[in-house]
């Protein structure tokens, strides 16, 4: 048979039916713990009962109007990240590629207004931002970028993590740089976590050069790391902050918030979205945020991510094919000194387990943060087993 689908993916032979809390089923009827949640997506887990209601009960009322109304649960969403982020006004749309495009169109703008006829933007070695072509150009690594050539430029790269690089740059292009994009945690390289004090040391320097602070919160952000967004770990609020992901659970949203001098540097007619913030999305990410809140999923999320930490550098800690074991509340790399041929395979097939592998030898774990203790065992075991294999 021919096939319909653009070969952009490498799917396994894997398709499920169902899925349930942490839990998915396949074809055949198998269960498999999903350690992955769609890649940080369904935080709270498959099929909430909630999350149903607020989707059934919105399709049969409304689904979309468009931006030339107001709409009330865009606004209810709006407050509710704000007052949870310290941020103050929220955009939009669809994905996180289309708000880290935001972010940058705001960079932008804060340059112009500020008369910086090349305006720079400082963008971390290692880093993923999207697909756009904006955001690849914000991006590293040869893979993601192959093929795309004379990609926007404005774009200046730094080690993740190294502030004597930063003092350099700023010596050597200080009158052109508007802004810092940053993710607190580096989810697409392998979850590399910066140095303590980092984020705190951004916020710092661009307080004194007057640059603003855009976090990419989009794999980190609604609860993933303990807190409602990672930055609030070392007590620091952000300019601009971007989130996808976690937000809609499995719905497409995309925000972008802002607070002081970037908050007002949009106008009528200088950004937009067809579909961005409709009733549907909006209501499902309000119901999100109730349901991280009410079920005390950020306690969990510290709780259970310390314990499955603690239980994997004790189960890896004789394996010689494992180099380090990092993260921070449910987002835990294990770097591997050698690939494992197929190791998502093994995982899901020998031990109905969900995995994901980043840059060919990093183990990603991001499973909803609903997970209980006698799952993290089930992680644990699973991870131990399949990294064991020949």
């Amino acid at each position: 048979m021919t096939a319909a689908l653009m070969n952009t993916y490498q799917p396994l032979a894997l398709s499920f039916t169902r899925g349930l809390g942490t839990r998915l089923w396949d074809q055949a009827g198998r269960e498999y713990l999903d350690a992955v949640a769609g890649v940080a997506v369904t935080n709270v887990g498959h099929s909430h009962p909630r999350i149903v209601a607020a989707i059934s009960e919105q399709a049969a009322m409304l689904l979309h109007t468009s931006n030339l109304y107001s709409i009330d649960w865009q606004q209810q969403l709006a407050r509710k990240l704000t007052q949870l982020s310290g941020m103050e006004r929220a955009f939009f749309n669809n994905s996180g590629g289309e708000a880290n495009e935001t972010a940058l169109k705001l960079a932008r703008l804060y340059g112009w207004r500020k008369g910086i006829e090349q305006p720079l933007v400082v963008v971390m070695a290692n880093a993923f931002h999207g697909r756009t072509l904006g955001t690849l150009s914000a991006s590293d690594g040869p893979a993601v970028r192959l093929g795309f050539n004379d990609l926007p430029g404005d774009f200046a790269k730094v080690p993740f993590g190294d502030l004597a690089a930063l003092d350099q740059l700023q010596q050597k292009h200080g009158a052109r740089i508007v802004a810092i994009l940053v993710e607190p945690i580096q989810g697409e390289s392998g979850v590399q976590l910066a140095p303590p004090g980092y984020l705190k040391a951004l916020r710092d320097l661009c307080n004194r050069h007057a640059w603003l602070l855009m976090l990419d919160e989009i794999q980190t952000g609604i609860g993933r790391t303990g807190q409602w967004f990672a930055f609030q770990h070392e007590g620091i609020v952000p300019d601009v902050m971007t989130l996808a992901k976690g937000l809609g659970n499995g719905v497409p949203i995309g925000a972008c918030l802002a607070r002081g001098r970037a908050a007002d540097l949009f106008t009528p007619g200088s950004h937009g979205s067809t579909f961005g913030g409709n009733p549907l999305a909006c209501r499902v990410g309000c119901t999100v945020l109730d349901i991280i809140e009410e079920q005390g999923l950020l306690e969990n999320v510290r709780v259970q991510g310390e314990r499955l930490l603690t239980r994997l550098r004790a189960e890896l800690a004789e394996n010689p094919n494992v180099l380090a074991i990092r993260g921070q509340g449910l987002m835990i790399g294990i770097e591997l000194k050698q690939p494992i041929r197929d190791l998502t395979l093994i995982a899901a097939r020998d031990h109905g387990l969900l995995i994901n592998v980043t840059r060919g030898k990093t183990i990603r774990l991001l499973p909803p943060l609903t997970i209980d203790e006698r799952e993290v065992g089930m992680i644990v075991r699973g991870v131990g087993l399949a990294v064991s294999t020949d």
